[in-house]
């Protein structure tokens, strides 16, 4: 296999998985008697350009399929932090009536709807049918395609061009990373901004989140790797910041490589500190496979004995990188019956690889478990404070990333 962007031999292995089904194929009861298709979950690293990446298996297709069942707007948390970017954005850009603003892997509409209070004139590209029909309930216009150069010298030929182009989690997720930012590129107006963020791989290593890799994050992001990425295709990155969401992300600005606007000092700190940390040395990534390791076996090791106690467990979030964890350690509904969901569209189905039942969060209240082991710990502090009143009866909230917490 070559590098994705540079096109160099990957010789650097950094993570394996063993072998799991798309993290987001949730299935339907009739879908338990048929066979499920596994994908190998591998990681290698580009010594060359440092991009981090999985083995080329799965196909965006069989990943991003009509039926795909992630909803940015399940979390309140995630919300609030868009309702925030686009005061923020629309402020610092000067945006208004005459602008034009494109996001790309719009979901739900759970951002673009704000662009479309503050009349601010707005395109959603979303390739998958649920998430796209969800946003044009809200009165967003939205392109069902995956993005790429040829659509975005499309949108530049149609006059929709965009002053401001928004990604928020989907670099990680394109298979061909030169061919949407090239897209990017070409759909950005002169003088317009970009702006991408993505789960930063700093932040990965640093706390074993080892959990956040399956076979829809095609890629791993240092800041570094991006500007490579951005240089290429006649960008730049000439600002950055770094947000606690997803457990460390970045959110890179972008403009035209010729754009007039200085490169700020968070750039140039943020890249010596990724230099410091050794993201562009082998030795970092070598021995993060122990780390994983040793999160699971934790996590296995706590369920089995909570079982053997007679303790209950349920789980709390049907999210993608709890059926990393839980598809890596083994776990099936016999330590872990259930999982409960805020999304609608998960509800009744079954996790993908362990089968688990999702069920309405109605059901832990009802059933008052022991222990509610909380699979999307970036949002922990949200879930613990919807299920208050059950750590007032006696529940105890557990994650297991970066190490096995108990509270």
């Amino acid at each position: 296999m070559k590098c994705r962007h540079c096109g160099s031999a990957l010789r650097c292995d950094f993570l394996d998985l063993g072998f799991a089904p798309p993290s987001n194929a949730y299935l339907a009861a009739e879908d338990l008697s048929k066979p499920e298709v596994y994908f190998p979950l591998r990681l290698k690293v580009c010594e060359e350009c440092w991009l981090v990446q999985t083995e080329d298996y799965a196909s965006a297709e069989s990943l991003f399929s009509p039926e795909y069942a992630y909803f940015s707007s399940a979390s309140s948390s995630w919300l609030a932090h868009a309702a925030r970017y686009v005061e923020m954005i629309t402020r610092r850009l000067g945006l208004g009536q005459q602008s034009m603003v494109i996001e790309v892997a719009s979901n739900d509409g759970y951002l673009l709807k704000n662009f479309v209070a503050a009349g601010i004139p707005c395109l959603g590209v979303e390739p998958t049918d649920s998430t796209a029909e969800a946003a044009e309930k809200l009165g967003i216009p939205v392109l069902r395609e995956f993005f790429g150069e040829a659509l975005g010298k499309r949108l530049a030929d149609e006059s929709k061009g965009a002053d401001l182009i928004l990604g928020n989690n989907v670099y990680a997720h394109v298979p061909d990373i030169n061919d949407f930012t090239k897209g990017i590129k070409a759909a950005l107006k002169a003088g317009g901004t970009v702006t991408l963020e993505f789960p930063h791989v700093m932040r990965l290593i640093e706390q074993n989140q080892f959990d956040t890799v399956y076979h829809e994050h095609f890629s791993y992001l240092s800041l570094f790797t991006v500007g490579k990425i951005f240089e290429s295709a006649g960008l730049r990155v000439f600002d950055v910041e770094e947000l606690p969401t997803h457990g460390g992300s970045l959110r890179v600005y972008g403009c035209h490589a010729d754009d007039p606007r200085q490169t700020t000092d968070a750039v140039t700190t943020l890249l010596a500190e990724e230099e410091t940390r050794g993201l562009r040395s082998s030795a970092v990534y070598a021995d993060f496979q122990v780390k994983a390791e040793k999160v699971k076996n934790d996590a296995l090791a706590f369920l089995i004995e909570a079982k053997r106690a007679g303790k209950t467990v349920a789980a709390y979030g049907a999210a993608a990188k709890g059926n990393t964890l839980l598809n890596f350690a083994g776990v099936k509904p016999d330590l872990v019956p259930f999982v409960c969901d805020a999304a609608a569209a998960k509800q009744n189905k079954f996790m993908p690889g362990s089968h688990i039942p999702i069920l309405h969060p109605d059901v832990i209240s009802e059933r008052r478990p022991d222990y509610v082991l909380i699979l999307p710990w970036n949002i922990a502090t949200e879930v613990r404070q919807q299920l208050a009143t059950l750590a007032e009866q006696g529940t105890k909230f557990v994650t297991a990333v970066p190490d096995l917490k108990i509270q």
